[in-house]
């Protein structure tokens, strides 16, 4: 996906037509805003998911990282508005939650660990269920202070109680992180753009709550010299070593004005380069432009969350603020090489938009996601054992002479992450082997859940290679799961599949 395909499809704004700051809210938010759907005008991308792939013709899958988790909270918005989820990504479902991956030590190499687990496909008996976790570094890469602009969006059609309120109140979490060795700048944009705050210092709560809520909303979207705008803050601020950072928010009905999409992307990477990174934070719906937001913090080498409620918003700026703005691993790639000896054939559960020709998992020009401190990345493998008559070629595990035959190791498969170190051009590989003893019969409280998030996700997205996942046996084992579930995340899970099976009966 290119930034330039979803751009070209947004919206030239709705709402008032007048510019400025004119909508006011009521101080007395809710903790969650549900109303009834109206006409949506929401757009998601509609990548093709993978089929099943024969491994001995395709031995390798390759994608990039992905730690957005806006299309979790946006299936419950949805879900709660008693509608069908549009815009599900499994591999969003299955990152919103945390895992008891173990993690690296403070002096390791990598900033990262790798853990494997297979076990039996709960919707396809016969299959198997390859888990692969890659857990980064709790440690900040810096000490550095923060330089953060917020970029903020007032146009009219931000001017609903679940838009601009929640956003002023979501950011005023945010602020309550800062002390005085950061920076905030804060920039609006309607018709035109407004700097409200240039260079506070993170110390000053008060004065940049008030300024937050103080906004109103009225105008036309035009996000484009907004954009710039901010681009030229955080320059003008810039802290060397310490995290520099433009915050989006905006519901997406993002008109590009005067430039044309390609010359955004090329604003958007140029300043990724000179380590001004972009993070997106959806807001609303009805005209929610999903696949622009998603494709903005791709190149801007940032996250991409979707805040519903207050309890989200502190998710992602407090619970999650270290994941959200330090990076400790950039352009993650994962490849992984199947075993034919172990393997006929094999499918990658989502991330259908992050998919990777083989070639380019070396290439250090290929941007791919980037991992925050703490944050870990979790895909899954449904896995078909071999048949008879399954061909071979020649990589690891498979030897070629003049007839081509299997090698005899017992792995299932062997993990390849490449990375770069925050800075740096040239990346580093991690090779991990998920040998025999990968295996179990009895998985972990982890793989127990987050399986189930996946075959749910399998069911909502109606998946032609779902075999008969079902969201109430899905129900069950994630009940069965919750283990410690400190913020009552997975309990609201299980209440989130009754209320689908609500809607779909």
């Amino acid at each position: 996906m290119t930034l330039a395909g979803t751009l070209a499809a947004c919206s030239d704004g709705t709402g008032d037509s007048t510019s400025g700051r004119e909508i006011g809210y009521d101080q007395e938010l809710p903790e969650a805003w549900v109303g009834p759907p109206g006409t949506s005008r929401e757009e998601y991308d509609d990548s093709p998911e993978q089929p099943f792939q024969d491994v001995a013709t395709s031995p390798l899958s390759t994608f990039a990282s992905d730690v957005d988790t806006a299309s979790y909270s946006n299936m419950r918005r949805q879900l709660r508005q008693g509608v069908a989820p549009e815009g599900v990504r499994i591999e969003e479902l299955v990152n919103y939650f945390d895992y008891d991956y173990p993690a690296p030590a403070p002096d390791a190499d990598d900033p990262f660990t790798v853990t494997t687990q297979v076990a039996d496909a709960p919707w396809a008996p016969g299959h198997q269920l390859a888990m692969i976790g890659v857990q980064a570094t709790q440690v900040r890469p810096t000490s550095r202070g923060n330089n953060v602009v917020f970029l903020l969006d007032v146009s009219g059609s931000m001017g609903q109680p679940n838009k601009l309120p929640l956003l002023a109140e979501s950011f005023a979490l945010l602020v309550e992180q800062l002390d005085e060795d950061d920076t905030v700048s804060i920039v609006t944009y309607a018709g035109s753009d407004e700097v409200l705050a240039s260079g506070v210092r993170g110390d000053r709560h008060d004065e940049l709550v008030r300024t937050l809520r103080s906004l109103r909303a009225g105008g036309s979207t035009g996000g484009a010299q907004g954009l710039r705008t901010a681009y030229e803050l955080a320059t003008e601020h810039f802290v060397e070593g310490g995290n520099n950072r433009v915050v989006l928010a905006t519901d997406g009905d993002f008109n590009v004005g005067p430039s044309t999409p390609a010359e955004l992307t090329e604003l958007i990477e140029e300043h990724a380069r000179t380590g001004v990174y972009v993070s997106v934070l959806g807001f609303g719906m009805g005209n929610l432009k999903d696949s622009t937001m998603e494709a903005i913090a791709d190149h801007g080498n940032g996250n991409y969350a979707y805040v519903d409620t207050l309890d989200e918003a502190r998710k992602v700026l407090v619970d999650k603020f270290d994941a959200t703005m330090f990076v400790v691993a950039q352009d993650l790639k994962v490849q992984v090489e199947l075993n034919p000896a172990t393997v006929g054939r094999y499918r990658l559960l989502g991330y259908d938009n992050r998919r990777l020709e083989d070639e380019e998992f070396a290439d250090d020009t290929k941007d791919a996601g980037d991992v925050g401190a703490g944050h870990s990345v979790t895909a899954f493998y449904e896995l078909v054992p071999p048949g008879e008559g399954d061909a071979a070629t020649d990589l690891t595990y498979q030897d070629v002479r003049q007839d081509v035959r299997t090698g005899t190791s017992s792995d299932f498969f062997t993990v390849h992450v490449r990375y770069k170190r925050p800075g740096a051009a040239e990346s580093t590989e991690v090779v991990v082997a998920a040998g025999a003893d990968a295996w179990t019969d009895r998985p972990s409280a982890d793989f127990l859940f987050a399986s189930a998030v996946a075959e749910f996700g399998l069911a909502v997205t109606r998946s032609e290679h779902a075999g008969d996942a079902d969201p109430r046996r899905a129900r069950g084992r994630a009940a069965a799961a919750l283990g410690e579930d400190r913020y009552g995340l997975r309990a609201e899970f299980v209440e989130l599949v009754d209320r689908y099976q609500e809607i779909a009966a």
